[in-house]
């Protein structure tokens, strides 16, 4: 089950997954490249867990095809169970257990030889910066401490594909930056990962990164890909009466969002040439404001995806 760096880990066709008359995920199509950080990034609710737990054959799916790592899922999902790691963003690991003892105790339920044990868990000690603290209890911890120790404990049995449900959500800003280096370790190393995530800055970091809202797939590229999609679409407003400015700008038509960061505004418009219409809806403030053009990120992205599909579901 080697991969190549080019090769698909991940191939869904139609996935589709149906509480009731709830519509979760809806015919959602996924190519995920080997060896590479992929990310989900969508709001709570949707469907990014769901999707998850249906590629890691834990949920079946409502229809849809799915190939994981060349395995056909939910039909071969024991057998996939030993090639891929699975990290949520709740701390799952015991708490009256030490360092090393949550190290053995998941060796032995994964199935690692005996024989191979000691050694893999001295790597990850090290590797994980855990050489001091070996026989500290999980429960005391720090939570980018108790982090760490999740993702050492999720790649135990050195798996080719790694899925992270919202890994960073509870820690500070420098324990996710730590933690996004292990990742890319990991990446280099061979190992595939899709990474679920909310956050604007997590989602630069992936190599690819798909969109979800409302249980849909609303783009799919690189992050560079994505942005590019928005040039000549995307502005700054320097003014001394924000608000104003604001209000001014949202009953202009073509004009997708507009967002306070300080004391600028950040605004997004449908398409180009609308910029004579700004201006004059600026004027009308009786304020001075500076518009300039700014390049696209992707908070941008997600704002013109999302907008996109609410006004098809309509």
């Amino acid at each position: 089950m080697n991969a190549a760096a080019d090769d698909v880990a991940i191939r869904a066709r139609g996935l589709t997954r149906c509480f009731g008359k709830l519509v979760a995920v809806d015919h959602v199509d996924l190519d995920v490249p080997a060896q590479r950080v992929y990310g989900f990034l969508g709001p709570n609710g949707s469907g990014k867990s769901t999707t998850i737990r249906m590629l890691c054959g834990l949920l079946t799916p409502s229809g849809g095809e799915i190939e994981v790592l060349g395995l056909k899922i939910p039909a071969q999902a024991d057998e996939l169970r030993t090639h891929i790691g699975y990290m949520t963003q709740k701390f799952s690991l015991f708490e009256d257990l030490g360092v090393r003892e949550n190290l053995e105790f998941l060796a032995a339920i994964q199935g690692v030889p005996k024989a191979k044990t000691k050694r893999r868990v001295d790597e990850l000690i090290e590797q994980y910066h855990f050489g001091d603290r070996q026989r500290q209890l999980a429960g005391t911890m720090s939570g980018g401490q108790k982090q760490r120790l999740a993702l050492a404990c999720a790649v135990l049995h050195e798996p080719q594909l790694l899925f992270l449900d919202e890994p960073t959500s509870a820690v500070d800003p420098e324990s996710r930056r730590d933690f996004w280096e292990k990742l890319f370790e990991l990446a280099d190393a061979g190992t595939t990962l899709l990474v679920s995530t909310h956050l604007m800055d997590e989602a630069e970091r992936c190599h690819r990164l798909a969109i979800l809202d409302r249980g849909a797939l609303v783009a799919d590229g690189t992050p560079r890909e994505l942005t590019a999609q928005l040039e000549g679409r995307t502005f700054t407003v320097e003014t001394d009466d924000p608000r104003a400015a604001q209000r001014a700008l949202a009953s202009v038509a073509g004009v997708l969002g507009v967002a306070q960061v300080g004391n600028i505004l950040r605004v997004l418009t449908g398409a180009e040439g609308v910029t004579p219409d700004m201006d004059r809806a600026l004027a009308t403030t009786g304020h001075k404001a500076a518009l300039a053009a700014a390049p696209p990120n992707l908070e941008d992205v997600f704002v013109a995806a999302t907008r996109r599909d609410a006004e098809r579901a309509a």
